[in-house]
């Protein structure tokens, strides 16, 4: 996944959570599992002092004494870590063997209540010991007597640890499985939005007008918006177009006229500055207005025109402009590849082209459509005629510019073919013929 993509972010915060989710159950876990094993060892303590409560006696002498040895056998062994010590007013009266000749010290004092309590020392080998008291009145025995059992941590703690190691390779395998659920899951989820992608690069290709396809209802109004905005796009666009075939009607109908009474001045020279100016007006009116269209459409979406079929006619009309000239016009290519855009831009350009070739050409035209790329189209179209001198193809894309002015005709063709290429991302270029004449190869973007 791409840096800053939405699947990215989605698996960062879910690798986050899963992360901290886990380490803090983690640590709860552990902490139980400390917790429970702790009140199983003072479970055992509570025993271990009923045992050593009930085996003791007062002796002869006031002090205390043991009638039995307890049932667990650490009692017996030195430096067991389990221990047991017996405390009166006199101070330590009786202790386990297992305490050779060191004793016990916790901190704090017992509450004389009768219940158990918890505390710290150190053990007889430095260990760290936990240690449960309680008082205990004798017969006999005016003042009561301080039973204690302790038991070493490091059991506690092994255990423990034990436990913390098996639960974190058994957490960092959930983890393992929750991330591979999240990445399925942000797949999966994310299928929708490259569905709609897709969708949308049909779009620009041109292989349809709108977003096709059932979308869940989180996107499913994004794709109804996009297509209500093409809609009224297409809507905008068709409304300028119609607009602008108003204007060209408009302005021309008054050109008209003023073209007509211009030829009716008795000063020639002033009728033929008029009519002059008022053919270069239209020509302007009828360039500027092209352009205003073809940039309106050129980026459209949805745009998908047969090239073949739309220049069949074309060049079946371009011979018959000819009448008093036998020219063959030839079209070779596939009838498989479009344009991506608009059929009446398709028809401008390669009309214009096709009527420079025929005006100029001694007989033969030939317009051939291949792909360029996986992206454009080629349309080359030659002619047999004289050609243009390699120092004179660049001038003769300005607008105005004619070679012969005796070739009836505006000097716009190429300059509008140049613009209208542009707009859709194409080009125009003019080079030597094989068959001796110019070749001009169109670039335009293919759907």
């Amino acid at each position: 996944m791409q840096r800053g993509s939405l699947g990215l972010r989605l698996l960062v915060l879910a690798a986050v959570w899963v992360t901290l989710a886990l380490a803090i159950a983690g640590w709860l876990l552990t902490d139980i599992f400390r917790s429970h094993a702790e009140a199983e060892l003072a479970r055992h303590a509570e025993l271990h002092l009923d045992e050593l409560t009930v085996a003791l006696h007062p002796d002869t002498d006031g002090r205390v004494a043991v009638s039995r040895d307890l049932s667990d056998p650490r009692f017996q062994r030195p430096l067991s870590g389990l221990y047991w010590q017996v405390t009166d007013d006199q101070g330590v009266a009786l202790r386990s063997r297992s305490l050779w000749d060191q004793q016990l010290r916790p901190n704090g004092g017992v509450p004389d209540d009768g219940g158990l309590h918890r505390r710290t020392a150190t053990g007889p080998d430095g260990e760290a010991l936990l240690v449960w008291s309680r008082l205990v009145r004798l017969p006999d025995k005016e003042s009561p007597v301080e039973v204690s059992v302790a038991a070493t941590t490091a059991d506690l703690t092994a255990a423990t640890r034990r436990f913390a190691e098996v639960l974190s390779l058994s957490l960092a395998i959930l983890a393992l499985g929750l991330l591979g659920a999240a990445v399925a899951q942000v797949r999966l989820g994310l299928v929708p939005l490259d569905r709609l992608r897709l969708a949308l690069a049909d779009l620009r290709a041109g292989s349809t007008s709108r977003l096709v396809g059932a979308f869940p209802s989180e996107v499913q109004p994004l794709a109804d918006d996009l297509n209500q905005l093409l809609s009224d796009n297409a809507e905008m666009v068709e409304r300028a177009r119609t607009q602008a075939g108003n204007l060209a009607h408009a302005l021309k109908t008054p050109l008209t006229i003023i073209a007509n009474s211009a030829a009716n001045l008795s000063d020639p020279s002033e009728s033929a500055l008029i009519q002059a100016e008022a053919e270069r007006m239209r020509r302007q009116i009828d360039r500027h207005l092209t352009r205003a269209r073809a940039a309106a459409m050129a980026k459209g979406a949805g745009l998908r025109t047969p090239v073949l079929a739309t220049l069949r006619p074309l060049a079946r009309t371009i011979a018959r402009l000819h009448p008093d000239r036998d020219i063959e016009v030839t079209l070779i290519g596939d009838d498989a590849l479009t344009f991506r855009g608009e059929a009446q831009d398709l028809a401008e350009m390669a009309g214009n082209l096709l009527d420079n070739a025929a005006k100029w050409c001694r007989g033969r035209v030939t317009l051939s459509v291949t792909a360029d790329g996986a992206e454009h189209l080629r349309l080359r179209i030659e002619d047999d005629g004289p050609g243009i001198p390699a120092t004179e193809r660049g001038s003769v894309l300005t607008r105005g510019i004619r070679l012969d002015e005796a070739i009836p005709g505006s000097g716009l063709g190429l300059a509008i073919v140049d613009d209208l290429s542009r707009l859709y991302g194409g080009d125009l270029a003019l080079d030597q013929a094989d068959l001796g004449g110019l070749r001009a190869d169109l670039i335009l973007p293919r759907a």
